[in-house]
């Protein structure tokens, strides 16, 4: 049967976001950069302790916003808590983006900032890093002077891994003042690197964080964004009441409180990354500097091939249509384990 709806032309012209392929659970996951460690254990006490008739409330986010605030070091009203990184990036498409008007991104990036774009019917303008994956400095400015609604850059940028600094973030912020400004800081704890603390000086600067990476809750979905107080209010008004559910706020509460466990996380990634990177060049494969929980690969021709191949032995990368693989930083034990498969797909002669 033909169904004949008023769909939006929008939503006729672009293709569905596909997920992760089912069956995940149990296999080597390098392709989605979560936390193959898991959680803390923090986080599941927290979570056995919700009983019966807190589940049947509506959540109440008063509590855990000062808390997380408190982590953040911002003020409970210069944060907003979002259902996923996601969601808090949709909501600068509700609160600032009509269809038509324009929308800046630098690509290769998340592709949720075009996804939002394409939906929103907006025109999306686009810089692109360069062959060594540096940041598109020069053509970003120039493009800023057709003064877009909302520019994204993710920093660290996914899937390239490059970081730029806070001095480069500054020049951008001055150039762009008519424009929603979002520094997408989904792998920062990774990084060291955040310009938080600017959102003071600067009312068009939006930096979103999420859970779903180093405090390993990718399932229950919480992510936040932080502006300064009448900044946030605009985005308020864009959020429906009860968007995050009372689980992940309990799990929040208990990642952050054991920080000693993200930080270890942080460290052994950072270690294991250098370590990848080394074996990577050594097999004949192109890396690019990296300030994520992730490396961006080059092995040529035979990159679809290894992709499909370490797949078939349960071990999952991220395979792009550039040909290139991004591959998350999983434990050591992981990591040596692609090691000994890669080498022996490529042989003693490298690639």
């Amino acid at each position: 049967m033909k169904v004949k709806l008023p769909v939006r032309r929008a939503i006729l012209l672009r293709q569905t976001y596909e997920a992760p392929a089912e069956g995940r659970f149990g296999k080597v996951r390098l392709d989605f950069n979560e936390n193959t460690s898991g959680c803390s254990p923090a986080v599941l006490r927290a979570l056995a302790k919700l009983s019966a008739k807190k589940l049947a409330m509506y959540p109440e986010y008063a509590g855990t916003t000062e808390k997380l605030a408190r982590h953040y070091g911002v003020d409970p009203d210069e944060l907003l808590l979002t259902n996923g990184g996601d969601e808090a990036i949709r909501v600068f498409f509700d609160s600032f983006v009509d269809a038509g008007s324009r929308l800046l991104i630098c690509e290769p990036t998340f592709p949720m900032y075009r996804y939002y774009g394409e939906i929103a019917g907006a025109k999306i303008d686009t810089v692109r890093y360069g062959l060594e994956m540096e940041f598109p400095r020069q053509d970003l400015f120039v493009a800023l002077k057709k003064k877009p609604r909302v520019l994204f850059i993710a920093n660290p940028n996914n899937p390239t891994g490059t970081l730029i600094s806070i001095a480069e973030i500054k020049r951008i912020l001055d150039a762009a003042q008519n424009t929603a400004v979002v520094i997408d800081e989904a792998y920062a704890e990774f990084s060291g690197v955040t310009v938080v603390p600017l959102i003071h000086k600067y009312p068009n600067l939006f930096v979103t964080r999420t859970f779903s990476k180093a405090a390993g809750l990718a399932s229950l979905r919480l992510g936040s964004v932080m502006a300064c107080a009448e900044s946030v209010g605009i985005l308020r008004r864009a959020m429906s009441p009860f968007a995050v559910n009372a689980a992940v706020l309990v799990a929040a509460e208990a990642a952050v409180s054991d920080a000693d466990r993200i930080k270890k996380i942080v460290r052994n990634t950072k270690r294991v990354r250098e370590w990848f990177a080394k074996e990577l060049k050594n097999i004949g494969a192109r890396t690019f500097a990296s300030a994520g929980n992730f490396l961006l690969v080059d092995f040529g021709p035979n990159g679809p091939d290894l992709v499909r191949q370490l797949e078939a032995k349960g071990i999952l990368l991220r395979g792009r249509k550039d040909g290139m693989v991004r591959i998350t930083i999983g434990t050591s034990e992981e990591m040596k384990l692609v090691t000994r498969e890669l080498k022996a797909l490529i042989g003693k002669g490298g690639l």
